[in-house]
């Protein structure tokens, strides 16, 4: 077999095996880096005087509270995104603990791309007025976060 065709080979066999945790993780941040940071910063720590919250040692507060779960995904940055739901799914899996160095409470399951293709077809009317909410849920059940 010749090298080129070699290559063509190993290339389409590397296709078909499943990603590693550690290819995911390089894919989710490389994603992060690519559409996220623009807004939230490379630290996730966004710009609050400017109307970007921080997700630093919050996000994974929105997952206490009934429409948290689903809130964090179908933000317009999220659900406007051009990457497909099997990368939204990594990408919120990778950010959580990323942004919550603390760690993520027991027994928060991971997204599925299934699960995200029906968040995206259900969007919140009013996002500020849903977070408004969701940050009044949290406060009254002490949780501390940033509105």
């Amino acid at each position: 077999m010749k090298a080129g065709a070699a290559l063509l080979s190993l290339a389409a066999l590397m296709q078909t095996l499943p990603a590693t945790a550690a290819q995911d993780a390089v894919r989710a941040r490389s994603n992060y880096i690519h559409h996220c940071t623009g807004c939230h910063l490379m630290d996730g720590s966004g710009v609050p005087t400017k109307g970007i919250p921080s997700m630093r040692n919050t996000l994974d507060r929105f997952l206490q509270v009934k429409g948290g779960r689903e809130y964090i995904v179908q933000v317009p940055g999220v659900m406007n995104s051009a990457l497909n739901d099997g990368d939204i799914a990594n990408l919120m899996n990778w950010l959580l603990p990323y942004v919550t160095p603390s760690g993520l409470a027991p027994g928060i399951r991971p997204y599925s791309a299934a699960e995200i293709a029906g968040l995206r077809n259900s969007r919140p009317v009013d996002f500020d007025g849903t977070r408004r909410r969701l940050v009044s849920e949290l406060r009254k059940a002490g949780v501390t976060i940033a509105e």
